[in-house]
């Protein structure tokens, strides 16, 4: 199971377009409100239902974590101590752990991207504790996968998803999305 964390003031398009390209390929995604309600609102005032709330998960065996950008959303996620010992214990495991924009300077912030590869949103650079900043669009090093910004959601996405799929069915779902 993917899980993306939502919480009020996510970037709409970091966050939905990766769960939108998981799915085409067959994964199950699952999106997690960090707050006490299930309607999360987007950094441009898009209300988007979550799937679960934070307290109600198990995030033990997740596949992947997902941290969109988008502000203040982002800045919640990296200050939400359930979220932090999520990617900690993911991070720990080997588990997957993605971010977009300035969705990785909560891993950087808990030095999770230290001796790693990383990108994030221009401005976030000195959030990434001990990361190789590479300004590239999608970053993959080991079990991180970080992302630039708005632009970067679909590859993003994509990245992710090759990391579960088959490279035909990612292709598939890329050529029908017109990619």
């Amino acid at each position: 199971m993917i899980y993306v964390f939502l919480a009020d003031g996510f970037e709409e398009v970091e966050a939905l377009a990766p769960v939108d390209i998981l799915r085409r390929c067959g994964l199950e995604v699952t999106t997690v409100s960090v707050s006490d309600e299930i309607i999360v609102e987007g950094a441009h005032g898009v209300p988007v239902v979550a799937e679960t709330l934070f307290d109600e998960v198990d995030l033990t065996e997740a596949d992947a974590l997902i941290v969109p950008g988008g502000m203040p959303g982002a800045a919640t996620l990296a200050a939400h101590t359930g979220v932090q010992h999520a990617l900690a214990a993911q991070a720990a495991r080997g588990g997957l752990c993605c971010a977009i924009c300035a969705g990785p300077m909560g891993m950087g912030q808990l030095g999770l991207l230290k001796g790693h590869r990383a990108t994030c949103y221009p401005g976030f650079e000195d959030q990434l504790e001990g990361a190789t900043y590479t300004a590239t669009l999608v970053e993959e090093d080991d079990s991180f996968i970080t992302a630039k910004g708005p632009a970067a959601a679909c590859d993003f996405g994509f990245a992710i998803a090759r990391r579960f799929c088959p490279v035909e069915k990612v292709e598939q779902v890329r050529s029908g999305m017109m990619f």
